[in-house]
């Protein structure tokens, strides 16, 4: 499957380097030439692929070394994650000898949504009993999020989740094992990678912990990084050894390792995706301080409660924007019994046309710092009108906001699609809003606290015009 891939992305012209296929048993592979030893390949090799039982690895990278290779990406299993250790260090050996960097084993190695470098041995379709042909592991479109992951079966979740949600990945890397290649190298190289702008990061275990914060603290005065660390019980950190060798330590120290290097850590998996979403669409925020604008009280209240137990601040709104919306009242541009305070609740007769006024005068606001606007679809006078709208003003903003519409019927998913394209992370719930909220809050004070805002704005703001931005 792997081997299919690469000779797949090659004939559309996507992956432009040269394959070669390694068997002693067969002639082609593919109609693609097959050799018995990799030392039987003409030319130079530079990476290889290796995907046999984990006894023969070790001759595998022995002819490697031969060949002067220089990374080996180990597919196969059957190494320390089952407690033969003692093969995974043969294999580490020959390759520091001879100078190869090794990432793996136990893993699914590297997928690339730009060159066409896709090491996954997972088939995009399956056909069922039935016949029918479905989309099993589909590959997402190029985007900016990044993904490393120590566990493959995780990391391919992963990639199905965020191409349900047409959100684009740049790089996917999974490591595995980690005999050599780990995190720290990983994050430097995406540190520099221009494609990349948020980094999603699965781990059980970091192995070589000073080289992790040095690391950690230079990529997130640049790009967030979101964490989800697993083992964080006893039992958990028990499956996590046999699951990749990992020895999980104590939950404690990596909580305060991320907080010291400025990684934003999730707790659960939705948590997980839901901030790298926000944090790839959205500016970091410059204090606590939140805003929430609805158009029914329940789900406002919600909203206020998640971001209350997380330590946002929703504030009562200043008298000068208070006084806006007194105004608005008068004029007959919002109901008499709307409240004004915060949240905002413009009721179940509000319009498109209060949505967006209401939105405009918080973004003018210089006391909020962030907008959640939950603005749900059964409202009987709200259209999609008012998305447009502010998605412009968010665009030209420096402050970040995000919405909700609860549902599952195609109209909440329409309304949800329609903030996602243009910029505006959205969620199925008030909660979900408000902890992506949270994650933006704790990235921008992070920025802050090391006087890496200015910069990181500049260069966010910049990017999210060329994207987003047509016309001021």
């Amino acid at each position: 499957m792997i081997f299919k891939n690469f000779v797949d992305n090659k004939t559309r012209g996507v992956f432009k380097g040269e394959v070669y296929a390694v068997n002693p048993t067969e002639d082609s592979i593919l109609g693609v030439k097959c050799y018995p030893t990799l030392r039987k390949i003409p030319g130079e090799v530079e990476i290889v692929v290796v995907v046999v039982p984990a006894n023969v690895v070790p001759d595998i990278m022995r002819d490697a070394a031969a060949k002067k290779v220089k990374t080996a990406v180990i597919v196969s299993s059957g190494f320390s994650e089952i407690g033969n250790h003692e093969l995974e260090e043969q294999v580490v050996e020959i390759a520091r000898q001879a100078g190869i960097r090794v990432l793996g084993p136990n893993c699914l190695g590297v997928y690339d949504s730009r060159t066409g470098v896709d090491m996954l041995f997972l088939p995009e379709t399956k056909v069922l009993s039935t016949g029918d042909e479905v989309i099993a592991t589909p590959r997402p479109i190029p985007g900016s999020i990044a993904i490393v992951t120590q566990s493959g079966a995780f990391g391919v979740a992963a990639l199905d989740y965020l191409t349900g949600r047409q959100i684009g990945v740049s790089k996917f890397v999974s490591f595995g094992n980690k005999c050599d290649v780990k995190e720290a190298e990983v994050l430097h190289y995406l540190l520099h990678d221009n494609e990349t702008k948020v980094i999603l990061m699965y781990v059980e275990d970091i192995k070589n912990g000073r080289d992790f914060i040095e690391v950690a603290q230079k990529v997130t005065r640049k790009k967030p990084v979101i964490a989800f660390k697993s083992g964080r019980t006893a039992a958990g950190a028990r499956a996590a050894v046999s699951h990749t060798g990992a020895l999980a330590g104590s939950d404690k120290i990596y909580d305060a390792v991320f907080k010291q290097t400025g990684v934003v850590r999730a707790n659960n998996m939705e948590e997980f995706f839901d901030m790298g979403k926000a944090l790839a669409m959205q500016p970091p925020a410059k204090s606590k301080n939140v805003g929430i604008i609805t158009d029914a009280g329940g789900p406002g209240i919600m909203a206020v409660d998640e971001c209350d137990l997380r330590g946002l601040n929703v504030m009562r709104l200043s008298e000068k924007t208070i006084g806006k919306f007194e105004k608005m009242k008068e004029e007959g541009k919002l109901p008499q019994f709307a409240s004004g305070l915060n949240p905002v609740d413009i009721t179940g007769s509000g319009t498109d046309a209060m949505f967006e006024s209401v939105t405009k005068i918080l973004f003018e606001d210089p006391e909020v710092s962030g907008i959640i606007l939950l603005g749900l679809h059964h409202t009987p006078a709200v259209q999609e009108e008012y998305i447009d709208k502010v998605a412009s003003f968010a665009c030209w903003s420096d402050k970040p906001i995000v919405a909700c519409d609860i549902g599952e019927t195609e109209m909440a998913i329409r309304t949800r699609s329609t903030f996602d394209r243009l910029g505006i992370p959205a969620y199925s719930s008030p909660e979900d809003a408000a902890r992506a909220m949270d994650a933006l809050v704790r990235y921008g004070l992070y920025l802050q606290k090391k006087g890496a805002m200015e910069g990181y704005m500049d260069t966010f703001i910049q990017n999210r015009k060329k994207k987003y931005c047509i016309t001021k």
